[in-house]
């Protein structure tokens, strides 16, 4: 029997034997109110009936680790339903009742909040609201504004009410999303048999690489790393990346076309996995990639890369949302989670496979100093660095590509997005795709 199994078994006892009866309130022992969240208070005993979150998102953030903390924890069970980027977006837009937490990119809210299917939160409800990192809510990294082409956080972070459709323009009691995890990407590289320095995009077009390049085969991102390559090989400077004309995305994807036409890549791949072991295997030496992608290469004893460029990164950020038809003791449950999930302690563990958590003084409180000296300050490893499943990966000696947090975060180029042309833009994709 577990633990929370236990305590309701005990709690039933009680009751049955009347030694409960002056002491237990009739009421609900969810303590799901905005008092309870602010204090950052996580019962383990909630209901004889276990609350249970559906989880809409990517198979990236839905880790077994994190729902089995958060249930040991809270006693609330989280319920993962992995779908592709896409797919999140289209489920938010279609079907609002099948989940209770979505876990979705700022781009995607373009398509999502004019629907009316996110609840605003409120941000009186989240303990940590305060600390949120500011490159979220001003686009500020060490007090300098980073790039915003493309859709930033920023822009679509407020609402202007619990109910509203659109963004706010000013900072407001309710927010889109709460932030989860956010990075900067870039190419992802096989040092050991690329065997000389890279430091730009144009290099995934570069014919020395024939056959051995991949690119990211999802429309609106995949474009942007095109208009990364596009700008580095000196054809065309766009005035917006995360929003271009017909003219641009057709300059684009013809560049793609040509490139694909002459066997430039390997793959074109959709699944986190399917890129790991792309690189693993060694059929692709240069590619689109992320991360905690270049991290799981990394933990098979295998050189991996996740290159700083000279023309910058292509950053993303995810976040909790809520359904508009949310209520009761799910609402509360959601909100706990989310409270829970900026408390720390996920900040750590996400921390440690290379994302960046958007509380970082709670994140850091869970972490070693070596740790956090590592991950956030671009220091060299004071001893091996590990992930959370204990795999080494880094040596002691050893610094983290792109050096520190605000050397990252602070180079950011642009963010994903969605085009106004976008329709137009996925068509001449799948033209890319079946060329």
């Amino acid at each position: 029997m577990t633990d929370f199994s236990k305590k309701i078994t005990d709690i039933a006892s009680g009751i049955a034997d009347g030694a409960l009866n002056a002491s237990v309130p009739r009421r609900s022992l969810l303590k799901g109110t905005a008092g309870i969240l602010a204090a950052g208070v996580f019962p383990a005993v909630h209901s004889a009936e276990p609350i249970v979150l559906r989880y809409l998102g990517t198979a990236v953030n839905q880790d077994k680790a994190i729902g089995e903390k958060f249930e040991k924890d809270t006693g609330i069970k989280i319920q993962y339903v992995a779908v592709t980027t896409d797919d999140v977006t289209k489920r938010a837009v279609t079907a609002p009742n099948s989940f209770d937490l979505i876990d979705t990119e700022y781009f995607s809210l373009k398509k999502i909040v004019p629907t009316g299917n996110l609840k605003g939160i409120d941000t009186k409800r989240i303990k940590n609201a305060d600390k949120i990192t500011s490159l979220f809510t001003t686009g500020k990294v060490a007090g300098k504004l980073v790039g915003d082409q493309g859709t930033a956080p920023k822009k679509v972070i407020y609402l202007e009410g619990e109910k509203s459709k659109v963004f706010a323009k000013a900072p407001t009691q309710f927010m889109s999303l709460i932030p989860t995890t956010y990075n900067a990407d870039t190419l992802g590289i096989r040092p050991d048999l690329i065997k000389r320095p890279i430091d730009s995009w144009a290099e995934l077009l570069n014919p020395e690489f024939k056959g051995k390049a991949a690119i990211l085969n999802i429309p609106s991102i995949g474009i942007m790393d095109a208009a990364m390559v596009v700008e580095a090989m000196g054809l065309y400077k766009y005035p917006d990346k995360g929003n271009m004309t017909k003219k641009e995305i057709d300059l684009t994807i013809k560049t793609l076309i040509e490139a694909k036409k002459a066997g430039q890549f390997r793959s074109l791949w959709k699944d986190f996995n399917e890129s790991v072991n792309l690189m693993a295997s060694g059929e692709v030496v240069i590619q689109s990639m992320w991360s905690p992608a270049v991290t799981a290469v990394r933990t098979k004893g295998i050189a991996c890369n996740f290159q700083p460029l000279k023309e910058g990164y292509r950053a993303w950020a995810a976040g909790f949302g809520l359904p508009a038809t949310l209520s009761g003791r799910k609402l509360d449950g959601a909100y706990e989670f989310i409270n829970w999930f900026l408390d720390g302690w996920a900040g750590a563990y996400l921390n440690r496979q290379g994302y960046y958590s958007a509380v970082l003084d709670t994140a850091k409180s869970k972490m070693e100093a070596y740790e956090w000296a590592y991950w956030m300050e671009g220091k060299a490893a004071t001893q091996d660095i590990k992930s959370p499943n204990g795999d080494v990966l880094a040596k002691a000696g050893a610094v983290r590509d792109g050096g520190s947090y605000e050397a990252r975060m602070g180079g950011i180029a642009c963010w994903n997005a969605v085009m106004d042309e976008n329709n137009y833009m996925v068509q001449k994709w799948n033209e890319f795709v079946a060329a």
